[in-house]
């Protein structure tokens, strides 16, 4: 019988560690409870002149952190209206943001000059993979910036030792469709398929895309996880994903199998966490 490992990979956009309206939660208790074994998370906050969210959850959790910034912003303190939802209906955020994204592209002035924006922290933000299996290598994916996103897209991927070989976990966190994200994901895809040759590898991240066109555009993964994850508190889209790399036929690799996927509960940021179990295969 061949070797094989159970592996546990999630995903979390953790929304700078504030809920939808800028309210503080116990980000290291969420990830925690989500016990997974290797952790995408985007929207990874650095105040200016400190560490980042993610080496200090990674320090206090025993694991292997690689990052990488998207882009500049700032960050809000608590909305003086804050209730138990988010979103209200046709709000569309321009005085309720906690989190403003305004790195490669200023925004408008109607924004700047409100005194949410002008109290608000400066600092940066992006993604990262904290890994309890030792981290072989990492890479980074450039996608460039598209003229209406405030920040410039990338991949990280970081291929992790499970016990019984090499399992390559991406994380990415993608722009609106809106904005133009296929002609991004086109480009992720051909990169993906340049260097995941006979790899067994998963792919998670705030989309901002729903499964079904997203399988289309990343043709030759499947999805692992399927369930409403945004917004947090009463979910009716689902925007964050896991997708599994499945091998052409005859299997150019071990086949990745999904054990379960599931959505978690709110941990109390504005997306709900997801979190697969998969079987990675020796060689």
């Amino acid at each position: 019988m061949e070797p094989h490992r159970d592996v546990t990979v999630a995903n979390f956009n953790i929304h700078a560690g504030v809920d939808g309206w800028g309210r503080p939660f116990d980000v290291l208790d969420a990830c925690r409870r989500i016990d997974a074994d290797v952790l995408v998370m985007e929207e990874v906050w650095r105040p200016e002149g400190a560490t980042s969210q993610a080496e200090d959850i990674g320090r206090a959790l025993g694991a292997e952190v690689v990052e990488h910034v998207l882009g500049s912003g700032r960050l809000a303190g608590p909305h003086p209206d804050a209730d138990h939802r988010w979103m209200r209906p046709m709000d569309l955020r321009a005085n309720q943001h906690a989190l403003y994204l305004d790195g490669e592209r200023p925004l408008p002035r109607r924004v700047r000059e409100t005194p949410r924006f002008i109290d608000a922290g400066p600092g940066s933000w992006g993604i990262a993979i904290l890994s309890r299996l030792p981290v072989l290598k990492s890479e980074v994916i450039e996608l460039g910036r598209l003229p209406r996103d405030p920040a410039r897209r990338a991949a990280l991927l970081a291929t992790v030792e499970s016990g019984v070989g090499p399992l390559v976990v991406a994380g990415t966190h993608m722009t609106h469709l809106s904005f133009g994200s296929p002609i991004q994901f086109l480009r992720l895809a051909r990169a993906l398929d340049d260097r995941l040759e006979g790899s067994q590898a998963l792919l998670a991240g705030d989309m901002n895309l729903w499964g079904p066109p997203l399988e289309l555009l990343l043709r030759g993964w499947r999805r692992g996880v399927r369930g409403r994850t945004w917004p947090a508190w009463r979910p009716h889209s689902q925007v964050d994903h896991i997708v599994v790399r499945a091998p052409a036929e005859p299997p150019r690799a071990p086949r990745l199998e999904v054990l379960s996927g599931e959505v978690l509960a709110d941990g109390g940021s504005d997306h709900r966490p997801v979190r697969v179990r998969v079987r990675v295969q020796g060689a």
